[in-house]
């Protein structure tokens, strides 16, 4: 893995709960302005209120 950590504990020692909670707080922010729109999959566009039988498509049915 060569990859940069997105964040890293600089001091303590979190539980996986706190480590779990930061993550989740992390990801619900919304993006920063200027940044591109991440793809949504077909399977989670399936999954939005409002689009009756769209799950077949995404089924392939």
């Amino acid at each position: 893995m060569t990859e940069e950590p997105l964040f890293r504990v600089v001091r303590g020692t979190p539980t996986p709960e706190e480590v779990a909670a930061i993550v989740g707080a992390l990801f619900s922010l919304p993006p920063a302005p200027g940044a591109p729109a991440r793809p949504r999959s077909r399977w989670a566009l399936s999954a939005r209120p409002g689009r009756p039988r769209q799950w077949r498509a995404v089924a392939g049915s």
